[in-house]
């Protein structure tokens, strides 16, 4: 009786594709299947292409996965570990969710056993996958950084505007080509924002009046653009290499609050210190002496911001709207404030104006909200119910438990392994060069772990608030009492 089963492959680049690797994964998957006694239909041979094997975000892989939750599934053929994940981590939990559903893991290039031996193989093949993943990448690292310390611009993934990236030939090397339509749009806006004065929202406003295209030609002038534009040192002829770096996420924003204020993955535009940045000569578009007048004028703008609130109002970045879900900001006559929806600016938008929600005054919402609030205050009782309900949340929230007992083990484990390899340094066991392919691997995925510590962290103090208020109400209640007007 033949069982019935899955096929997975993979490959994480372009070479590997063009080479048919995933297609002599397949083949010879397919081959072992039939006489082994598996049945694989077609719609269950799943592969990924161009999938680094250091995620799980894979469509191939997300439909295996819920294909052996549904129960369907009796075995998954799999070319080697490192093809389902070049994580050891991540190849321990695909391996018990497959198990806890009853799949089998048939690995060609791995033992098939069940014995601890066979186990325990399969295990280091997985770490040596892992380790050479955090090789490559450091050795990638190291040639890009000494390709731009000889000056080479092929560092970089593309050219900014006003520039064409010419790629290298058998008779020179890449570099940049001056497109001149663009870049008398470069000169236009450093022209407007160190000689007339204009605001970065009025440059980008005046782009799109004029029509200029942007690069792509399909969409329109945004703020963000300009002020990258205003900050790229390649217009005066440097361009520059290694300015940011990922790291962990730091702020938590208002999308991330909405999902629980866990962050999907890092972010990297942190900026590095300058001294680290590698200048590569290229073309210039602007004078050195233009390009200091704007960081100069950047950083008075910083100084003096308008966003420096003199006079605060009760709902100030509060207030969302409920019709297009963009913040309402606060804006002002000469006499009057508002609150008005960025989705109601036809010019930050590429097809004008994605909501019709009229500003609403100021002191009217304020005005209505305090009346609700003082409502409440005198009748707690809504308050107390509300309170509660999150306090009967944060006790049933044992997956938050679960994963910060996780998180910390990893931690530790990830500390562990960082000293370990340090005592393996300094014993002469490990070479100086594996020392620094492994350490720089180890250090962010403990930075990560951090990250979300932190996450749950800010989670846990949201819930600590609650309890706060709760044992804080009565005397609350009792200090502004009918009569104490202190409160008001």
């Amino acid at each position: 009786m033949t069982k019935p089963a899955a096929i997975y492959a993979r490959v994480s680049s372009d070479r590997q594709k063009e080479n048919h690797t995933i297609a002599s994964q397949l083949a010879a998957l397919m081959e072992y299947a039939e006489p082994h006694g598996y049945t694989v239909p077609a719609e269950w041979r799943f592969q990924d292409e161009g999938y680094s094997g250091a995620t799980l975000l894979r469509p191939g892989l997300e439909a295996l996965r819920d294909l052996a939750a549904a129960g369907h599934l009796e075995a998954v053929l799999v070319y080697s570990p490192d093809r389902l994940s070049r994580k050891y981590a991540y190849q321990v939990l695909l391996a018990e969710e497959l198990s806890r559903y009853g799949v089998e893991r048939v690995f060609l290039k791995a033992p098939s056993g069940a014995t601890p031996e066979d186990q325990l193989l399969v295990q280091f093949q997985g770490m040596i996958a892992e380790y050479e993943r955090a090789q490559i990448a450091e050795r990638s690292r190291r040639g890009q950084r000494h390709r731009a310390q000889q000056g080479s611009v092929n560092v970089f993934s593309g050219a900014p505007y006003g520039y064409r990236y010419v790629k290298k030939s058998d008779t020179s090397a890449a570099y940049y080509e001056v497109r001149e339509p663009e870049a008398a749009v470069v000169r236009r806006v450093y022209e407007a924002y160190t000689r007339q004065g204009l605001s970065i929202n009025a440059i980008a406003r005046m782009l799109n009046e004029h029509f200029i295209p942007t690069r792509t030609e399909t969409t329109r002038w945004e703020r963000c653009t300009v002020w990258g534009m205003l900050r790229n040192p390649a217009y005066q002829g440097r361009a520059c290499f290694g300015k940011t770096e990922l790291r962990p996420r730091q702020r938590i924003t208002r999308p991330l609050r909405q999902r629980q204020g866990l962050a999907s993955r890092n972010s990297a535009h942190h900026e590095r210190p300058r001294q680290d940045w590698i200048e590569i000569a290229v073309p210039a578009l602007i004078s050195e002496e233009t390009f200091a007048l704007a960081q100069e004028q950047m950083e008075r703008n910083k100084r003096h911001s308008p966003r420096r609130t003199i006079e605060r109002s009760l709902l100030q970045g509060m207030l969302v709207c409920e019709r297009c879900g963009y913040a309402l900001y606060r804006s002002s006559t000469r006499k009057l404030y508002y609150y008005r929806c960025l989705g109601s600016d036809a010019y930050r938008h590429l097809k004008g104006a994605v909501c019709d929600n009229p500003p609403v005054r100021q002191d009217h919402l304020d005005a209505v909200v305090w009346k609700e609030l003082l409502r409440l205050l005198e009748d707690p009782s809504v308050i107390q119910e509300e309170l509660n309900r999150r306090l009967e949340a944060a006790g049933n929230a044992d997956p938050l438990k679960q994963r910060d007992e996780l998180l910390r083990r990893e931690h530790t484990r990830l500390t562990k392994s960082m000293d370990r390899l340090l005592n393996a340094y300094q014993e002469g066991l490990v070479s100086l060069e594996q020392l620094r392919c492994r350490m720089p691997e180890l250090r962010k995925q403990q930075q990560a772990v951090q990250a979300e510590l932190q996450s749950l962290e800010a989670t846990a103090t949201d819930h600590t608030q609650c309890l706060r208020l709760v044992e804080t109400l009565t005397d609350f209640r009792a200090g502004c009492g009918p009569g104490q007007t202190r409160w008001r």
